[in-house]
């Protein structure tokens, strides 16, 4: 049936086939070819990280999805629904000029109003050279200890939000931390500067879908709650003390549990 056999000859239905043969492997070629170049474009553009976050984003379970005005007590209830990209919800700036019912603030973890909070559990904090300063919040401090072991990003490298920022072992669990915004690494510290990262973050800046002020604490309630649930069936003792405060050394005193699931659940994984 081709012209490289012994014994080919042309007829009408030869160059039909070969016509329809060769028309489909140029559609083959040319849509693979075509796949390549829209994933690198997705790479050269950052779309690669924001598509795989709201695929992430839609497998989170509906208990780790309240919207922040819920969390600040403006409404009773309400689900996001748009990947806690508050930029993009038609109905934020309605919301937002609603009164705030401030929550308990009894939730027994330091937070300050100074810093801004990424659900990931980082904490950003603006500095006066217009760069931003990111470290882990104080949940996710008590839960990991001191890591094992750091890998940070190196300087003038670029990472983007809901990408990895850095990474961490701790006994054994590889721990993905969750960046907070789009930027430039500038600088980075460690668990003995208390801050990780100082960027400098991608223009035009928007903070607007970090938590802040009466946010804050509705929503590490619910973060507490989240994790007395998730290490209940493996506690020998309580993971919060009397008066509800969270005990430090978590993974240290308590190695048994589930922590592959209570880490998945803390930094966005899926």
């Amino acid at each position: 049936m081709f012209p490289w056999i012994d014994g080919f000859q042309w007829s009408v239905g030869h160059i039909i086939f070969l016509s329809l043969f060769f028309a489909a492997v140029l559609i083959i070629l040319s849509t693979f070819v075509s796949a390549i170049w829209r994933t690198a474009r997705d790479f050269r553009t950052h779309r690669a990280t924001e598509m795989c976050w709201r695929m992430n984003f839609a497998e989170l379970p509906e208990a780790e999805r309240h919207c922040r005005h819920e969390l600040a007590g403006r409404l009773p209830f309400r689900l996001c629904n748009n990947a806690f990209e508050c930029g993009r919800c038609p109905e934020y700036k309605s919301f937002a000029a609603l009164p705030v019912k401030t929550p308990a603030k009894g939730v027994g973890i330091n937070y300050s109003d100074k810093l801004l909070y990424h659900r990931g559990h980082t904490w950003v904090r603006p500095e006066k050279d217009g760069t931003l300063t990111i470290g882990l919040d104080e949940l996710a401090r008590h839960l990991i200890g001191r890591p094992d072991s750091v890998e940070l990003p190196k300087r003038d490298s670029e990472i983007e939000s809901n990408g990895v920022a850095w990474r961490m072992t701790k006994n054994g669990h590889e721990i993905r931390v969750c960046a907070p915004l789009d930027g430039t690494v500038v600088s980075t510290g460690g668990p003995e500067d208390e801050w990780y990262l100082r960027i400098r973050p991608r223009q035009p800046l928007d903070l607007g879908h970090l938590l802040r002020g009466a946010e804050v604490p509705g929503w590490l309630s619910r973060e507490l709650d989240r994790l007395q649930l998730q290490l209940s069936a493996y506690e020998t003792h309580p993971c919060l003390a009397d008066g509800g405060i969270l005990l430090p050394e978590l993974m240290d005193a308590m190695p048994e549990a589930d922590w592959d699931t209570v880490l998945e659940s803390t930094f966005l994984e899926t």
